[in-house]
């Protein structure tokens, strides 16, 4: 028996994946099971050309054995074999790939393909071992081989007689380290976990002993242990399942096999691509926002598959992020992966999958809209607001993907409606898409600002998320119509009697209003007669980019302290309060001076902001009252 050298680039490339390349352990015992997957297609796809294979699919799995007491882990199967020049091709160079080449040799039917690089899934089983043994015999050979390695020193081949064809893998498992617990993957219950973890889909039966609690007789209550072979892997995936087969609860039963959430799914898709990429999906949109969806430790992404052997557990690069949402699975034949099937290459496949799936969900969010307009605003109170990020995201570069879909509570529809459903309703002589901010819809109500449009007959749109109206900000217009707060400073709504009436009193009044500005100093910009209020005696409007409410949100984050609106007092000069303002112009400059900080002070309450000095204001008050 011969001691072979591993090549020198592979003895270094060994190294490398076994103590850095692959992330967890635990992923051996996947690539081992795909392997032995590869190894049955083989005489599949051989019988399929050669008549003297027959092949009756019962009569070929894949086994799992662990035995505790010899520290050993086998993995058997029954698929094609290894000739020694292949074990040598195979196993004796790392990343050659027996799959690789025999897929460029027998052209793939039924849509299926054979995945991944036997050299290096097969070496990753020393991460957990200190000695490799293999027992293999080829189809239509009558000798078998034995090889084996300890993945440091070279590796053995040697004749052995095999007595039937197929090929086991025997791990001799590591014993525990400091940090290192090697003793699960010799039990039972932990490879039972990951075998649906990772190889649930796997289409060939992986059976296992599996010891369990039974009854020792028909009416006896005493449980005794009951060791039976059960196939542990489901083999049929319900995504490569007809639509017509299955009904909703099979998809819910698959969303809480899964795990996806504590919920019931509010709604599914299920989708199936045969284009330029292959692929297909099973899509959930939870019925509930997850408890920690917007803190650091929410992972978005959807678990990927490639041919039913899972590749990652969460892909975020298959979602934008204003789908995040989103739980599911993607099954692709068509992916490239690179050398230890963890890390996906950003290449062309991937993103065509995550361009087609960003537009399966966007049409799905649009149909549900249109057609079960409950369901959607269900969905929407969950995570409308999440779109609305998306809308002010990546200085709106989505924004037109997503406008359609957003929701807003209206003043004269008392609901949400869309933006499409307001300009269909607007008046021809309405020029602007109206919205007004607040904590709650009961507040906005109440703002003086909204007096003048909704006299107008105009609707308006209540935003009560902090995101709003920087979403709005972002998307500029709707349709050709330009959104337009009611506490802008320019309405613009007057007619031209009130315009030249204002005007007029403008004039009358500019001292009264100079001095009023002086007393609040940099506190205003400006302080100028209104004409939207028609009740009130006074609020708040403000000029330029920053509204009040984005003053509001931006203040509470960090190094923002100083950001403030230029903020206009409005005062209703048809109110009494007015009327007390001029003539205590005329008589008494200190109540000019007592009026304007307590009306200051009442448009910051009717604003939700803080005052300043809530002292100065009680004794402003005890003043009027004596």
């Amino acid at each position: 028996m011969e001691k072979k050298q591993f090549q020198a680039e592979s003895k270094r490339l060994l190294e490398m994946m076994v103590h850095s390349i692959y992330s967890q352990k635990e992923i051996f015992l996947r690539e081992l099971i795909s392997k032995a997957s590869d190894a049955i297609d083989k005489i599949y796809y051989k019988a399929l050309t050669d008549d003297s294979i027959s092949f009756n699919k019962d009569d070929y799995y894949i086994r799992i054995q662990p035995n505790k007491d010899n520290r050993t882990l086998t993995i058997k199967d029954t698929g094609i074999g290894m000739t020694q020049e292949e074990l040598e091709e195979n196993l004796g160079t790392i990343a050659k790939s027996g799959s690789l080449a025999f897929k460029k040799e027998v052209e793939m039917q039924d849509g299926q393909e054979i995945i991944g690089q036997f050299g290096v899934g097969f070496y990753s089983s020393f991460m957990v071992a200190d000695k490799v043994t293999v027992y293999t015999r080829a189809l239509h050979n009558e000798e078998g081989y034995k090889w084996e390695s300890d993945g440091q020193d070279g590796y053995t081949i040697e004749p052995y007689n095999k007595e039937d064809v197929g090929t086991e893998i025997v791990i001799h498992v590591k014993e525990n380290a400091e940090e290192e617990n090697y003793d699960e993957f010799l039990d039972e219950f932990g490879l039972k976990s990951l075998i649906k973890k990772y190889s649930d889909f796997i289409r060939y039966p992986i059976k296992m002993d599996v010891t369990e609690k039974q009854p020792k007789g028909d009416d006896d209550d005493e449980l005794v242990d009951v060791t039976e072979e059960q196939t542990i892997n489901s083999m049929v995936p319900i995504w490569r399942k007809n639509k017509q087969e299955l009904q909703d609860k099979d998809y819910q039963s698959f969303y809480q096999e899964k795990h996806f959430g504590f919920d019931k799914p509010l709604s599914h898709l299920h989708v199936s691509v045969d284009g330029m990429v292959r692929f297909q999906s099973i899509l959930y949109i939870p019925e509930q926002l997850p408890f920690n969806y917007y803190s650091q430790d929410f992972e978005k992404g959807l678990e990927l598959y490639s041919n039913g052997v899972l590749i990652m557990e969460k892909c975020a690069d298959l979602l934008p992020d204003y789908f995040s949402f989103v739980r599911g699975i993607v099954d692709s034949e068509d992916l490239s992966l690179n050398i230890s099937r963890e890390i996906l290459q950003q290449d062309r496949q991937v993103k065509l999958i995550a361009k087609n799936i960003e537009k399966k969900i966007s049409n799905h969010l649009k149909s549900l809209l249109k057609n079960d307009r409950e369901k959607y605003e269900k969905f929407f109170d969950s995570f409308g607001r999440q779109l609305k990020y998306g809308v002010y995201s990546d200085f709106g570069a989505n924004k037109d993907k997503l406008q359609d879909l957003l929701l807003f509570y209206s003043s004269s529809e008392k609901k949400l409606v869309s933006l499409k459903e307001y300009v269909e309703r607007m008046p021809e002589d309405q020029e602007h898409i109206y919205y007004a901010t607040g904590e709650s819809h009961d507040r906005i109500e109440k703002l003086p600002q909204t007096e003048m449009v909704k006299d107008k007959g105009y609707e308006i749109l209540y935003f009560t998320d902090e995101v709003d109206e920087f979403a709005i900000k972002m998307l500029l217009n709707y349709d050709d119509k330009e959104f337009k707060s009611v506490s802008s400073g320019d309405l613009n709504l007057e007619d031209e009697e009130s315009k030249k009436e204002a005007e007029k009193q403008k004039e009358e009044h500019k001292d009264l209003l100079s001095d009023m500005k002086e007393i609040l100093g940099d506190k205003v910009k400006d302080v100028k007669l209104s004409t939207r209020l028609k009740s009130h005696p006074v609020c708040l409007s403000a000029e330029g980019d920053v509204s009040i409410e984005m003053e509001k949100v931006l203040r509470q984050m960090p190094d923002n302290q100083n950001i403030q609106a230029n903020k206009v007092l409005e005062i209703n000069n048809k109110h009494d309060i007015f009327q007390a303002l001029v003539k205590a112009q005329e008589t008494d400059k200190e109540k000019v001076k007592l009026y304007t900080n307590i009306l200051y002070n009442q448009a910051l309450l009717i604003e939700g902001l803080p005052i300043e000095d809530p002292v100065a204001l009680t004794n402003d008050m005890c003043k009027v009252m004596v």
